[in-house]
């Protein structure tokens, strides 16, 4: 059966590619209270897929091989931003923090209504945590953010 929304039944999650798997997993399980579902390694006990669950969604991750797949410290960076919606975002930006992430914005108030903080994990990935502190329309968004940028 189809879905009218989603005729294709298209779903998408995302990779991660760290240099320690099981570290990672740590962090997601202790910030995020992430659960793993699996965790496959090769005979030198590289892990090359592991999953977790974060609320309703599925993250995969997999150990750098150096070559086609490469990790943030070995690509000088992540260009990759992972959001993370929630009703909680100073606990979460705390844990984080707690945990060995890196504050590039501290969590805010900000001119488009969410209140939200970027932070770089361990593993050099990096995260928006934020949540809905007013609800503003698509016109009220573009108003807010073209008057901050005419100071």
């Amino acid at each position: 059966m189809t879905n009218q929304t989603n005729p294709a039944n298209l779903a998408v999650f995302v990779r991660l590619v760290v240099d320690d798997a099981s570290a990672a997993i740590d962090f997601y399980t202790a910030v995020f209270g992430a659960t793993e579902i699996l965790r496959f390694a090769d005979p030198s006990g590289k892990i090359v897929h592991a999953e977790v669950q974060i609320g309703d969604d599925i993250v995969s991750l997999s150990e750098s091989d150096g070559e086609t797949n490469r990790s943030p410290s070995q690509l000088g960076g992540s260009p990759v931003i992972v959001t993370v919606n929630t009703t909680n975002v100073d606990t979460i930006a705390q844990r984080m923090m707690a945990n060995g992430a890196e504050a590039i914005f501290p969590v805010d108030d900000r001119d488009y209504g969410r209140r939200d903080g970027r932070y770089r994990d361990p593993e050099g990935h990096v995260w928006i945590i934020g949540q809905e502190a007013e609800a503003l329309s698509n016109d009220e968004i573009a108003d807010r953010l073209a008057a901050s940028n005419d100071g």
